[in-house]
């Protein structure tokens, strides 16, 4: 089902607030975190088609957020979907998430982040990988960290490693997690957009552009005068959201729950 917008009983004054121009002759569609359901982001591809076939043709550009991997059980399939997405046509982004900065480190023999991504959710991602639930359960984080380097795919660590920290298109900025208040955007430290929660979401400042983040789960999008989040918690919930951006319109797609 196709969500132009997802209507609330009153749109707040934030929600009202003048949208930012994205400043080209381009059609944006941002997709917020997979976490390993890649049956989610198979069927919200498809929306966006469908979305898309019913507007004027542009150009378009597709960003994926960050957060592909943990908690869902497919994420190796999302990785392997994520890395075929190039090919199929249009312009393609990738922004890296904090769950791709740990799994990198474990999947590259690091012991003490492999003992860390199994807390985070790594333990679904171990098991898309081949790795039994029983074996998960029993290995020590030594051999953990060995088996990762043995049989996670190189080109799947390398792909994840080659994402960007942000991307900035007119007054848009794009990141995983969002920004630190008061650092001017070209000094931000890579670590903020990957890890900044609540120092992010309560401030109420211009940040220089309009952000669009995931990391941060909402049962709703969440829409504030600086910035729109669309992590919906789609490994749990079933919700994977997109926005798009065209001009000075937004509009919403969305997997049901």
């Amino acid at each position: 089902m196709l969500t132009p917008f997802r209507r609330r009983k009153a749109a707040t004054e934030e929600e009202q607030a003048v949208l930012p121009d994205v400043s080209e002759a381009l059609r944006i569609y941002a997709i917020g975190d997979i976490h390993g359901r890649d049956d989610l982001l198979a069927e919200l591809l498809a929306m966006i088609e469908q979305d898309e076939a019913r507007r004027p043709p542009l150009p378009r550009l597709t960003i994926l957020l960050g957060d592909l991997v943990d908690r869902g059980r497919l994420s190796a399939q999302v990785v392997e979907r994520a890395m075929r997405l190039p090919q199929s046509g249009g312009d393609w982004r990738f922004i890296k998430g904090n769950h791709e900065e740990v799994f990198i480190a474990a999947a590259r023999g690091n012991v003490q982040t492999a003992r860390f991504f199994r807390r985070i959710g790594g333990v679904e991602t171990l098991l898309s990988y081949g790795l039994s639930a029983e074996e998960c359960a029993a290995i020590s984080d030594e051999d953990l960290a060995r088996w990762m380097l043995a049989n996670i795919p190189r080109d799947h660590v390398d792909f994840l490693d080659g994402f960007e920290d942000r991307l900035i298109i007119g007054g848009y900025l794009f990141v995983h997690a969002g920004v630190r208040p008061h650092i001017p955007l070209e000094a931000q430290d890579p670590a903020d957009l990957r890890w900044i929660r609540q120092d992010f979401l309560s401030h109420r400042g211009d940040h220089g552009r309009m952000v669009i983040h995931g990391h941060s789960i909402r049962e709703d999008i969440d829409i504030r005068h600086n910035r729109i989040g669309i992590d919906t918690g789609a490994y749990r919930t079933g919700r994977l959201t997109a926005i798009g951006l065209e001009g000075t319109e937004r509009w919403f797609v969305q997997t049901e729950g």
